[in-house]
């Protein structure tokens, strides 16, 4: 062995390794690593019982043959023309902040997107990738989102600008979704001895290869998927040195960058500063991205609060460098903006159906399941006939259904208020499922209060496209609704999300900074005209930087409070890094248990599985149920699941009792 090792590699005669540093070692094992896995086919790489002299020539030319086959290697992949606009679009040209996005240096790292809902940020994200593409700095993409929703989406929205972006043959997007297998159109099923059938043909396709195991997500050409794999790379768990080695030659793209807490923003910050410094690219984008949170991710001083109202927006951010986007072209909108003392399901409902009956589509988002099914359920006793429904059936949109009734709900949501939408009135409800990532357009805008940045992101579902509005709704209109005791109550008791559980250190909630609620309301009093999106950066800076929060704790007597929101951030950041993969650090010769990291704070709920032929409420086979965590206690997963009745499912698991009807799923109570 030791003559063919000088056969095959002469070089280590007479050259020496060169200088070791922490980062090399870690990359070179998620390389090592990433070469096994494809080494360890034995499809195309036969076992050879006897040593065979010529063997490393032999596998060279497999192993190059089956880069190219799986994407590893992109030689053959090629751009259908030159990375200029009408490489991405049929529009005549490009908007202003898609083209600084485009002339933005391609030695340039990372760029940071801020601008408003609908301004064309994933198109922007596309056209950088195809620039550095270009350029040759990058070979491959990975477009990150919040949620598997927003992927689900996005994921077929790529794969079709690919089918323009690139000459035969064309990369396909697959869908980085654990338990899922995806790529281009096609979908993977599951075989014995880790094979995959595709259902579009019989034969194997090697060029789908990562799609077939999330643990090889980020080797794709092209992914998209959930934030949460980026950050594997950067966590102390199995695999995460093969994940940043096989990212290390892409773009990847943070979209709705704002919408991760402390915990799961050090754990990006850090992945993404180690991506950059192997010669990655990187590109975040956000719609409300404050001060505090672009400081961090450009390592410089937060802005003074004065300073930070007045800062350009829409911009595009370099490491170095802020470039304001003057777009005279902008969908700029007015909003009609109105708090609402009282939030009951009753109070929201009068104020819908109400707007429904004038001709007018209602798109009514409330903090919590609880509260949109009684706001669902009041709207539903006095005009039903005005009530969103799926294959004939009024419901509802939140986060506990099954899987595949979800993304049915999606496909209908977007039907009756997106771009093609019909006419007439209609009230949907939901929660924040129905914040991000669908195309929706709607007439009249009833929320709960929330912070600032998730506001502008409901705000930007209302009047999204250009068409004839019912009369009384030409102009945009928003309701907030909002506790009629208050919000000091919510410093000792939550409610309706808003708030927070526990005593001394530990807190938990949905939207627990009560200082930021209460700067966002004010705005909402003060302010019954929001131009969007002129008046973006003042809003959210004046809803979410310390100074301001600070003044409202001290005009309200919350400083214990602000100090305890303050302390747990701090807490869930030190807590992040404790926990972070540190390049610069010697390789470690053990990992912990993987099992207690996850890129998400907070425990998971039981995944039920369904017994085969189960048909859902609105008519079609479904699967799998996801329990929250507060009903999951005591159960794994693993249990058998009985189900029983012709209308609303009855689901026995153990000695719990669920119901899976229209309005989704619910806990029986013994």
């Amino acid at each position: 062995m030791g003559k063919a090792l000088i056969k095959w590699f002469p070089e280590i005669s007479d050259h020496a390794p060169p200088p070791l540093t922490h980062e090399f070692a870690h990359f070179f094992a998620g390389l090592l690593a990433l070469a096994d896995w494809v080494g360890s086919d034995r499809q195309v790489f036969d076992f050879i019982e006897e040593f065979d002299p010529a063997y490393w020539t032999i596998a060279t030319q497999k192993a190059r043959r089956h880069l190219r086959d799986i994407g590893l290697d992109t030689s053959d992949t090629r751009l259908a023309g030159p990375a200029t606009w009408p490489l991405l679009s049929d529009h005549p040209a490009p908007r202003p902040a898609q083209r600084i996005v485009a002339d933005v240096e391609t030695s340039e790292k990372l760029i940071i997107l801020e601008a408003e809902t609908g301004a064309g940020k994933t198109e922007a994200a596309l056209w950088r990738f195809a620039k550095l593409f270009e350029a040759e700095e990058v070979e491959a993409l990975y477009f990150a989102v919040p949620t598997r929703a927003a992927a689900r989406q996005l994921q077929a929205r790529v794969n079709t600008a690919l089918k323009r972006m690139f000459a035969d043959p064309v990369p396909e997007a697959i869908l980085a979704i654990p338990g899922q297998a995806k790529a281009g159109e096609a979908l993977g099923h599951r075989l014995p001895e880790f094979r995959m059938r595709w259902d579009d043909t019989d034969e194997v396709r090697p060029a789908r290869w990562a799609a077939e195991h999330a643990t090889r997500f980020l080797a794709a050409q092209i992914a998209v998927g959930t934030v949460d794999q980026v950050m594997m790379a950067g966590l102390k768990v199995k695999h995460a040195h093969l994940r940043g080695a096989a990212l290390s030659r892409a773009l990847i793209v943070i979209d709705e960058v704002h919408a991760s807490d402390a915990w799961m923003t050090e754990i990006q910050r850090s992945l993404v500063a180690d991506h950059l410094a192997l010669g990655g690219h990187a590109m975040l984008m956000s719609a409300t991205l404050g001060s505090v949170a672009r400081a961090a991710w450009r390592s410089e001083e937060l802005p003074s609060l004065k300073m930070a109202q007045v800062m350009a927006y829409p911009a595009v951010w370099t490491k170095s460098e802020c470039f304001p986007v003057h777009d005279v072209d902008t969908t700029r909108k007015t909003v009609s903006i109105q708090p609402q003392c009282g939030w009951s399901g009753s109070q929201a409902s009068q104020l819908a159906v109400a707007a429904a009956r004038l001709g007018a589509r209602v798109l009514v988002i409330r903090n919590t399941v609880d509260r949109a099914r009684e706001t669902w359920r009041a709207c539903a006793d006095v005009n039903p006939e005005l009530i969103f429904s799926l294959n004939g059936i009024p419901t509802l949109h939140h986060s506990r259904f099954a899987a595949e009734d979800r993304a049915r709900l999606d496909a209908r949501v977007e039907e009756a208020l997106g771009a093609k939408r019909g006419t007439g009135g209609m009230i949907v409800v939901g929660t924040q499922t129905l914040e991000q990532s669908l195309d929706i357009d709607a007439d009249f805008l009833i929320t709960d209060l929330c912070p600032m940045d998730v506001l502008l992101q409901r705000i930007g579902r209302l009047h999204r496209h250009t068409r004839v509005r019912p009369p009384g709704f030409e102009t945009a209109k928003t309701i907030v609704l909002h506790p009629g005791s208050g919000l000091d109550a919510l410093t000792h008791m939550p409610e309706n999300g808003l708030g927070a559980f526990g005593k001394n250190a530990s807190l938990s909630g949905v939207y627990l900074d009560v200082p930021g609620l209460a700067a966002t309301l004010a705005e909402v009093v003060n302010s019954p005209k929001w131009n969007i999106p002129d008046m973006n950066r003042q809003l959210v800076e004046s809803a979410t930087h310390p100074e301001r929060l600070d003044q409202i704790a001290r005009e309200n007597g919350w400083e214990d409070y602000r100090r305890r929101v303050t302390g747990k951030a701090i807490a869930e950041t030190q807590g992040a890094k404790l926990v972070t993969l540190d390049r610069t650090l010697e390789f470690p010769s053990l990992f912990p248990d993987d099992e207690f990291i996850g890129t998400r704070l907070g425990e998971k709920g039981a995944i039920l599985a369904l017994p085969e032929g189960t048909i859902g409420p609105f008519g079609h086979p479904v699967k799998t149920m996801a329990l929250p965590v507060h009903w999951s206690l005591g159960l794994t997963g693993d249990e058998e699941v009985i189900v029983d009745g012709d209308g609303p499912l009855r689901l026995s698991v153990g000695e719990k009792q669920f119901q899976y009807g229209a309005d989704g799923l619910t806990k029986v109570e013994e």
